[in-house]
C-alpha cells in the first residue's frame, strides 16, 4: 500500500487589452479575476501534471496529524473488529467492529512520518482480523457514522479473551517527489 499524491498547475497568459497601458501599479491592482473587461487571453494556456510534493510539505502535514485541531489532527483513534473481507479504498467503516469504543492513540510526528500507538482492552472473545484509524471516538458498534476511516486492514486472526490487550501502532510516511 502506499499513498499517492498527484498535484496539477494550470496556467492561462493574459495580456492588457490597452496596449499602450503600461503601468505595472495599475495592472497588478486590477487583476483578471476581478476586472476581466481589462484583459485579454492569450492561447498559450498549459498543464503539468504529478510534478513534485517537497519534503517541507510531507513533513508540515505529518505534523498536522498530531497538532491541528481541526479533523486532520484527529486521526488518532483505534478500532477493531471480526471482519474478513479485504480492504477496499471505499471503505467507510471496518467490516464487522467489535467492543464499544474507539481507542484514542499516542501521536507523534518525526520528520515526514506520522505514528499514532493506542492499546484495545478486549472485554469479549473474538478472532480479531481487522483495525482501522478514524478521525473520531465514535459511540462503537456499526454502524458508526459520521467519523473518517483513514486506513482499515485484514490480517491472520489475533484471538483474545476477556482482558487481553492489543497494542496497535499506526505509521504513514509521506515521500517527498511522490
Amino acid at each position: 500500500m502506499s499513498l499517492e499524491i498527484y498535484t496539477s498547475l494550470t496556467t492561462r497568459l493574459f495580456e492588457s487589452r490597452d496596449k499602450a497601458l503600461r503601468d505595472i501599479a495599475f495592472l497588478k491592482a486590477h487583476p483578471v479575476t476581478l476586472y476581466p473587461e481589462l484583459w485579454k487571453e492569450i492561447p498559450d494556456g498549459r498543464r503539468v501534471v504529478d510534478k513534485c510534493i517537497t519534503t517541507a510539505y510531507c513533513t508540515f502535514l505529518a505534523l498536522m496529524h498530531q497538532t491541528e485541531i481541526a479533523k486532520v489532527g484527529d486521526f488518532k483513534y483505534h478500532y477493531s473488529g471480526i471482519g474478513i473481507v479485504g480492504e477496499d479504498v471505499g471503505d467507510i467503516d471496518l467490516g464487522t467492529p467489535k467492543e464499544a469504543a474507539r481507542d484514542i492513540g499516542t501521536q507523534v510526528a518525526a520528520g515526514v512520518t506520522y505514528t499514532s500507538v493506542a492499546t484495545t482492552t478486549y472485554v469479549g472473545t473474538w478472532a480479531i482480523t481487522e483495525h482501522g484509524i478514524f478521525n473520531d471516538p465514535g459511540v462503537g458498534g456499526p454502524p458508526v457514522t459520521g467519523p473518517t476511516l483513514l486506513d482499515r486492514s485484514v490480517f491472520a486472526a489475533i484471538n483474545v479473551i476477556p482482558t487481553n490487550q492489543i497494542e496497535w501502532t499506526y505509521v504513514i510516511t509521506f515521500v517527498a517527489g511522490g
